[in-house]
């Protein structure tokens, strides 16, 4: 079967509009069907308890202070300390039936015999389970001791402070705004035990798993979970069909002459590009150095190797949790970002030998506006969730939110270099652009930025009034689209772009390739993120859409993965091919790539299994494996790459490079396989059967064969941390010995340029 560009074209632009269809409607429905926030809770006698803006300002006290960077909400944060909502309703339950044994029976609820105290436990559960029809929410006397209790226990925990939880003194300021968070977090436990209207099951499919609640997974988990591995046979079957009938071109070095590294001039613009390396490497180094951190924070809460016996100072109070994991997220995002945009800029010359007037100041200029934001951002984090910035610390300091933590000020700056990163490019790229159809390969690398941006601009429609429900609709948008559709896009455009300027394809070849596999993506990933829709409060529409999507989202990674693997192949079977590093990177990618994105995003994606494992370590897995594994590996080979070409030929070491390669797959190997995917199983054991507020808990965690798990991620982190280091010192070692840059080279010079431009 022989398909044309222009065909793949039309099919790509069918494909987005169906998405937008299908996620604009989504989003009509987020704000009808979000659970409701009422105006008031009363008492049995008609007394208010909480009120809604009560409600929303606990929501704000989650945000300013950091709290989805230390447990979380609805399953979506932080997994060090407590889901408060499963906590909220665990305590909610313990209490009422409290109250009930002392009212019934006159004694506590641990001293009665079996048979009364499992009456208690059906009162409880007939409280809880009820349908709201509109209007104030009614509270039993057992639901409003339960709401005062945790009140208090919520202002003993997190403005008191708590160590032994890692929580430092202060968390949150006030104990007014402890209650409201406290308010908030029981808001999310009571829709997540009460019926949605015209409905048998809660507004959050009966998340968390509380059994003494009356909580336990849905008919549709177990069902859509089988429908789900038909579809991944079925899927499995359609690949192999599709990759047998589509001729698509192979690399190959047999042939073709691939330009050496010194033959190939090196513009201004690319020195300046060259720039985002060693501040991305910067980042980078600091944040593995977090990630360190973050891991020994789980064994000791408030120490760092009996530091604070010696100094008489708790790390906890210098650097909480909290702070620390915001940062160790954000600096992931801004140093594959920050390699990224310098990939972007460094690439447009060696396809057209085109160098615009001021292209290096203004390239500079981005760099600058990148630091800038990037400063601001970290630092108005740490100053928001300090109280130093007021009422404006949403907007200048911490916004609070998991991958949105920086505050909208910094995130609209992150926007706009996104903007200034586009216009460059069309300049850089504005040969071919002129030259090419509106599917060409250099067009496809601005759809693919601009898609990114696009998504990004998500993150504006919320504030922190918004329902929670709808804010993580947002929420996701940014998130997984970056991951699942845009920065997958970007993927295979990216790699399309370089094998052209190694002459290892035809530009034409490249563009059919980047094509199909970008209809893959688009088809599945984009629609794919409402797989995270299925507890937070969502119609019940998106557990099949979700299961459906979630799944074909395995087809395209399995293709990127062949792929790679083929590309690598070929390279290989020329003894002389002199970009064996940068291959090496691109394939370790795909495999990372299909290992956590496919087989572990998969596994944890089967409704059945997510139920139980929403928000445990499993998911911590699957984030690390995907995350550097895939973007940071293929960004990393994108700087080996720039490096070979900006540096002569006979100064070019690649030792570090490689020594850095093994130290960061080993390293993550060894922390996922070794440590944190065996303490994800022994959670979704104990959430199965206990409840899901056991598995979060931290008698979890004290456990000692988690703690001795959580030791055997030491040797792994090291060799993270170790190749992080070696890596971030070849930067600085390469900047001495790169390579002059030509004021004014020609065409002719570039020895890539010349057969790309001829290509038509």
């Amino acid at each position: 079967m022989r398909l044309t560009r222009k065909t793949i074209a039309k099919v790509i632009a069918v494909a987005f509009v169906f998405n937008l269809v299908v996620m604009g409607a989504g989003a009509w429905f987020a704000y009808q069907e979000a659970p409701p926030i009422p105006e008031e809770v009363v008492g049995p006698e008609g007394e208010t308890v909480v009120t809604g803006e009560q409600i929303r300002d606990g929501k704000e006290a989650f945000q300013k202070h950091g709290l989805m960077n230390h447990g979380s909400i609805l399953g979506n944060g932080a997994y060090y300390g407590e889901d408060y909502t499963a906590d909220a309703l665990r305590l909610k339950t313990q209490y009422m039936r409290s109250y009930y044994a002392q009212e019934r029976y006159d004694t506590n609820y641990g001293a009665l015999p079996p048979g009364e105290r499992a009456a208690v436990d059906e009162v409880v559960k007939g409280d809880l389970d009820g349908e709201y029809d509109g209007g104030n929410i009614e509270y039993s006397p057992a639901e409003l001791y339960a709401h005062q209790q945790v009140r208090e226990e919520y202002v003993e925990r997190y403005h008191e402070g708590s160590h032994e939880r890692g929580v430092p003194e202060g968390m949150i300021d006030s104990e007014t705004d402890a209650r409201q968070f406290a308010d908030f977090a029981m808001w999310t436990a009571w829709f997540s035990h009460t019926d949605r209207p015209g409905s048998d099951h809660s507004y959050t499919n009966e998340w968390p798993y509380a059994p003494g609640a009356g909580n336990d997974a849905t008919g549709a988990a177990m069902t859509w979970s089988v429908v789900a591995m038909v579809l991944l046979v079925a899927g499995a079957g359609f690949g192999i069909w599709l990759y047998r009938s589509v001729r698509l071109p192979e690399p190959s070095a047999e042939g073709l002459s691939v330009p050496e590294p010194g033959d190939v001039s090196v513009f201004p613009s690319q020195r300046s590009a060259l720039r985002f390396v060693p501040v991305a490497a910067g980042l980078f180094l600091a944040q593995v150095l977090l990630g360190g951190l973050l891991a020994h924070f789980y064994i000791e809460r408030a120490g760092f190797f009996g530091v604070e016996e010696l100094f008489g100072v708790h790390i906890l109070q210098i650097l909480p949790f909290s702070i620390a994991k915001t940062w160790h997220l954000d600096l992931g995002i801004l140093w594959i970002a920050a390699t990224w945009l310098g990939a972007g800029l460094y690439l447009p010359p060696l396809l057209t030998g085109h160098e615009p007037n001021n292209q290096s100041t203004y390239i500079d200029g981005l760099l600058a506006a990148v630091v800038v934001v990037t400063v601001g951002g970290l630092g108005g984090i740490w100053l928001g969730a300090n109280g130093y910035l007021g009422d404006l610390w949403w907007l200048l300091g911490n916004e609070g939110l998991e991958y949105l933590e920086v505050g909208k000020i910094w995130q609209f700056g992150l926007l706009a270099g996104f903007g200034i990163w586009a216009v460059l490019a069309v300049r850089g790229l504005k040969p071919l652009l002129d030259r090419e159809p509106v599917y060409g390969l250099a067009h496809m690398i601005l759809y693919a930025g601009g898609s990114i941006a696009l998504l990004f601009t998500a993150g504006f429609f919320f504030t922190p009034q918004t329902n929670i429900a709808v804010t993580e609709f947002w929420r996701w948008w940014v998130v997984h689209m970056w991951v699942e559709g845009a920065f997958e896009f970007f993927i295979v455009a990216i790699v399309g772009l370089t094998l052209v300027s190694m002459n290892l394809l035809r530009r034409r070849s490249a563009e059919k390739a980047v094509m199909l596999q970008a209809l893959l993506v688009m088809s599945t990933g984009v629609i794919g993120v409402s797989h995270h829709y299925w507890w937070v409060g969502m119609p019940d529409m998106w557990v099949p859409i979700g299961s459906v999507f979630s799944t074909l989202e395995l087809i395209p990674l399995v293709f990127i993965l062949y792929e790679a693997l083929g590309q690598y192949q070929a390279m290989t079977e020329s003894g002389d091919f002199p970009y064996k590093i940068p291959f090496m990177f691109i394939v370790a990618s795909g495999i990372w790539n299909f290992v956590g994105a496919g087989v572990l995003g998969f596994f944890i994606n089967l409704p059945l299994i997510n139920y139980y494992e929403h928000g445990t370590y499993l998911t911590v897995g699957h984030a690390h494996a995907a995350m550097f594994g895939a973007f940071g590996f293929l960004a990393l080979g994108m700087v080996s790459y720039m490096l070979q070409l900006s540096i002569e030929p006979e100064r070019w070491d690649g030792s570090w490079l490689r020594a850095s390669f093994w130290c960061w797959n080993v390293g993550l190997a060894l922390m996922v396989f070794v440590s944190v995917l065996p303490v994800g199983f022994l959670q979704l054991e104990a959430v199965f059967t206990g409840s899901y507020a056991v598995g979060r808990s931290l008698a979890f965690y004290n456990q000692p064969i988690v703690q001795t798990l959580f030791w055997a991620r030491l040797p792994g982190d090291t060799l993270i941390i170790l190749g992080t280091a070696i890596y971030a010192a070849d930067i600085v070692r390469k900047r001495f010995v790169l390579r002059g840059s030509e004021s004014d080279p020609d065409v002719e010079d570039m020895a890539v340029a010349e057969g790309v431009l001829g290509d038509d």
